[in-house]
């Protein structure tokens, strides 16, 4: 692939990893993940910063898969205005609606046609969103794990926070981003550094430490946080990872909050391995994570939606019930779902 042509993935690529490598500085910060600098790192001190010659490497050598329009399940609009049972529903990539106890969440919210900076070019949407943020309930709060085109939507965002509704949606989102919805004029934001909490009557989040990076320019790489986030709705326990690659994080994320009901991890976006495996699991890792959480169940995202590297499109869920058949683990407990499918909650015990 001659590079006077990137599109698609690969024109984002060129915008997110072109930012040059640099020493971590060697003063001690703070906190082991704030760097004296004013950026971060991952918990094991170190930053995920390829080299721009990984990136022409990459992009030199490799064919973008064929596009697969997925079925798209129209949700029921009456089950998601006014749920009798606790319910999530796949909108695609990684954006939910989780619906438990009358609180409705949003994570990454993404409605846009393309995850990029322009709205010419970049990673364009192959399958359409089954819902439209007009035909979402009040929105109590949203998850922000990064700020990433394909996870930091500023359509989608601008869009939710002018909605006329009940009660005002709040944003959560990792430290250093609140400049950024600040300057989009959105102010109701909870901004949240790795191991904090608030809460707000019967609804507890917290931030937790995932591996991954920041960047939305050539020049604010690593300048704010990544994070995974535990949701608590009276006795329901929900963690969404946003984007990680695999790491200790999820252990310990499994001993500081235990009995997880629901969890939403990442199973596509992984090849080539060489490039890919620091910041994005694969569905075996995927699978490893699901178990290091020791979460009741669990949900696969960040697949079919958006094209962004080299695995087939209907590769992810494959590989994934591989994984799951290898570690004697059932399609019951780590589902993949119909993009705009509404699965149903057990009651957490």
């Amino acid at each position: 692939m001659k590079l006077t042509n990137l599109t698609g993935a690969a024109f984002l690529s060129c915008v997110l990893f072109a930012a040059s490598c640099t020493a971590l500085p060697t003063n001690e910060p703070v906190q082991a993940h704030h760097m004296s600098d004013g950026t971060f790192v991952n918990t094991d001190g170190k930053a995920i910063n390829k080299p721009f010659t990984d990136l022409i490497r990459w992009q030199w050598t490799r064919e973008e898969p064929d596009p697969v329009v997925f079925e798209v399940l129209q949700p029921d609009l009456k089950k998601i205005e006014s749920p009798e049972e606790n319910q999530i529903t796949w909108i695609g990539h990684s954006t939910f609606l989780l619906q438990v106890s009358g609180i409705n969440v949003l994570t990454d919210p993404h409605f846009s046609e393309r995850a990029s900076p322009f709205s010419f070019a970049g990673p364009k949407r192959v399958v359409e969103s089954p819902l439209s943020i007009s035909g979402l309930p009040d929105i109590h709060a949203v998850v922000i794990s990064h700020n990433h085109y394909d996870h930091l939507d500023e359509e989608s965002i601008v869009a939710l926070a002018q909605r006329v509704q009940d009660t005002p949606v709040v944003f959560y989102v990792p430290l250093g981003l609140k400049a950024w919805f600040d300057d989009l004029g959105v102010s109701n934001v909870r901004e949240l550094d790795w191991w904090e909490t608030e809460s707000l009557s019967q609804f507890r989040v917290s931030a937790v430490p995932v591996r991954h990076w920041s960047a939305r320019g050539m020049f604010d790489r690593n300048k704010t946080l990544w994070a995974g986030w535990m949701i608590d709705i009276g006795d329901f326990r929900f963690f969404h990872t946003g984007d990680s690659g695999y790491s200790k994080d999820f252990k310990d994320i499994a001993v500081r909050f235990p009995d997880i009901d629901l969890a939403t991890i990442p199973i596509g976006a992984y090849d080539p391995r060489w490039f890919m495996k620091d910041a994005h699991m694969d569905p075996a890792e995927a699978v490893q994570v699901y178990q290091d959480l020791q979460a009741k169940k669990a949900i696969g995202m960040h697949w079919g939606t958006f094209i962004l590297t080299d695995e087939e499109m209907t590769e992810p869920p494959k590989l994934l019930a591989q994984a799951l058949e290898a570690q004697g683990l059932t399609a019951e407990e780590f589902a993949v779902m119909q993009h705009g499918e509404l699965m149903l909650l057990p009651v957490s015990d």
